[in-house]
């Protein structure tokens, strides 16, 4: 089953006047993607900074000779990329198209601002979603901010429930085989802590961070108490504050903040954590929402890499206990919110009241199971098959 990637066509239009950066959890896809993109640009070269002996080809600058696609993967692990990446593509970039990829969040401007303005386009790679896995989408047309998500009259359960037991990184959702899954996993997190933690982070106690990653899948759904792990690793809260971090820069889990509102000062301010890999949650309603949550993201992270659109993706809640799961902004305003529920029951009260109160336009309930697309009390309450359809 090959797929062509969401965001092929969009990095082969950008690399006629940028470089493009790629980045995105290890075994997303990354490579395979570079891979496909020199392909069709007629080829190039690929050099990567995992194999030794590439390496030497980087530092001396051995590039083809006339126009070509030129693939770095993983240079983000050489501590002078930036400088030295800033002065090939000034010395070679009317020529030369650069594609540089990385597992790691391309936290650029970080420390002492950007050192390669106006130079790249940065793109976020994720996991198959339900459209990218082949679910069919409410239109094919470019998606307007601030307008009705389109939501398609008919969609796939087969396809959700994959995903579901699967998660969305290509290899085990193509495997389609629990063993496959379960050795992924495993191979996933050790290469994680052996070629990524070690290389790039500062990490005094590896082997109690180790620790953490089992930890969370148990938490995903309800308030992360940094606490709470703290006192189970019996470490420092520094040291797992700076834990989470290091995970969040290198994809293994994201976080989502709360909506700050003028209108409401009673929202909650921690952030909620979820996993990129959501089959590893082992609670089917968690689960659920962390699906859902990695399918937002990946929606607002293409309306804002590739169109230029300024979304992001929040979650609701007051003192007072009422929440929902998600609400997405346009331009820092509300545009839609969404609450999880594995099956058909009646409406969440938060929903009507945070539309009011926050004056959110469009409002859904979403579900696992269920037939039925109906509205009540103003808001629409639907199955994900048809809801996911309405996204990337």
């Amino acid at each position: 089953m090959a797929l062509e990637r969401y965001l092929q066509q969009v990095i082969r239009e950008n690399l006629k006047d940028k470089m493009v950066f790629l980045a995105g959890p290890r075994q997303v896809g990354k490579s395979t993607l570079a891979r496909s993109v020199l392909e069709a640009e007629g080829g190039g070269r690929y050099l990567s900074w995992e194999s030794p002996a590439d390496r030497p080809g980087i530092r001396t600058s051995c590039w083809p000779a006339g126009e070509a696609v030129v693939v770095l993967d993983e240079l983000h692990k050489w501590r002078s990329w930036k400088s030295w990446l800033k002065g090939e593509f000034d010395k070679h970039g009317r020529r030369l198209r650069f594609l540089v990829t990385s597992s790691a969040r391309l936290d650029i401007q970080r420390r002492g601002g950007d050192p390669l303005p106006g130079r790249y386009h940065l793109y976020r790679l994720h996991p198959f979603s339900y459209v990218e896995a082949g679910g069919e989408r409410g239109s094919s047309r470019s998606i307007d901010p601030g307008r009705e998500p389109l939501i398609p009259g008919r969609g796939s359960q087969d396809l959700v429930d994959a995903l579901m037991e699967h998660g969305g990184f290509p290899e085990p959702f193509l495997g389609q085989s629990p063993g496959t899954l379960r050795r992924w996993q495993r191979e996933r997190l050790d290469r994680l802590f052996s070629e990524d933690v070690r290389i790039l982070e500062t990490i005094r106690d590896l082997s109690s961070m180790r620790a953490l990653p089992d930890l969370l899948p148990e938490r995903i759904g309800s308030l992360l108490s940094l606490n709470a792990l703290r006192q189970e690793l019996e470490v420092s809260h520094r040291a797992v504050t700076h834990w989470m971090d290091v995970l969040e820069r290198l994809h293994y889990v994201f976080r989502i903040p709360p909506f700050a509102s003028r209108r409401d000062s009673t929202l909650q301010k921690t952030p909620r954590t979820y996993l990129w890999d959501s089959s590893l949650v082992p609670s089917k309603t968690p689960r659920f929402e962390n699906l859902l949550a990695l399918h937002l993201l990946k929606f607002c992270h293409f309306l804002s890499d590739a169109e230029g659109h300024r979304c992001d993706l929040h979650y609701l809640r007051d003192r007072y206990g009422r929440e929902v799961g998600f609400l997405v902004t346009s331009g820092r305003k509300p545009w839609f919110a969404v609450e999880a529920k594995l099956s058909e029951t009646r409406i969440d009260p938060a929903l009507p009241y945070y539309r009011d109160s926050l004056r959110i336009p469009y409002v859904y309930q979403v579900t696992l199971s269920g037939a039925r697309d109906f509205v009540e009390d103003g808001v629409r309450c639907l199955p994900a098959r048809l809801f996911l359809g309405a996204l990337i």
